[in-house]
């Protein structure tokens, strides 16, 4: 769906994919739905939030910010967040393989409230004992150093230290209307946003993923 301008995206919102890697999700998506109907394979779509929790290397960046003294965001916008728990998602993908009304639906899977990056950054920072201080600064130079890390590193093959794709991430807003979930398939997350991240920290210190200043946890 890519950023999200205004209320919450449920499933009927239009595809807007910001990136190439947005963009073959929802080329798939278009094309197993077709495929579907002309073979008449039974389909279901299942399109994830930000998938996080023990294990996962994609956010873990994020939670190592959280344990630096200064927390950096970019722009000047709320970066509201939609996220799901892995193990809520691989619940969520056996229930609706099995579920008779999930035949032919696509289902947004994500918790029931957004999140901002900064309170993701506090609720981290604060359950490995850590404190942290908001530091905001302006979007477009980093963009224009990952485009210059992008162009130089093309040629040769590398894979650029910055790119655009990550500077977007801290200035675009993806929430969702996550209602379906529930009304069609009767499914509950059983983490919240916050017990998720607290969960998900704290196993990163504990696997040595992180390193933290403070010893002491609250919960």
């Amino acid at each position: 769906h890519g950023h999200i301008e205004g209320e919450p995206a449920d499933e009927e919102h239009p595809f807007s994919p910001g990136d190439p890697y947005q963009g073959t999700k929802a080329r798939a998506e278009l094309w197993i739905r077709d495929f579907g109907a002309n073979n008449s394979l039974p389909v279901t779509v299942i399109r994830p939030a930000g998938i996080y929790g023990p294990g996962d290397r994609r956010l873990l960046k994020l939670f190592k910010m959280a344990t630096r003294r200064h927390f950096l965001l970019l722009g000047r916008g709320a970066c509201r967040y939609h996220l799901i728990h892995v193990e809520d998602l691989t619940d969520i993908m056996i229930l609706a393989a099995t579920h008779p009304l999930a035949e032919g639906e696509a289902f947004i899977c994500g918790n029931r409230d957004p999140i901002t990056l900064e309170e993701i950054g506090r609720i981290v920072a604060e359950s490995l004992g850590e404190k942290i201080r908001v530091l905001r600064l302006p979007a477009w130079p980093f963009f224009v150093a990952a485009f210059v890390c992008e162009m130089l590193c093309r040629p040769f093959r590398i894979e650029p230290p910055l790119y655009r794709r990550r500077v977007a991430f801290f200035t675009k807003d993806r929430m969702f209307n996550t209602n379906k979930l529930r009304t069609v398939l009767g499914y509950h997350s059983s983490y919240s946003n916050r017990d998720g991240l607290i969960q998900t920290a704290r196993w990163y210190a504990e696997n040595g993923w992180i390193n933290t200043s403070s010893q002491g946890q609250t919960a």
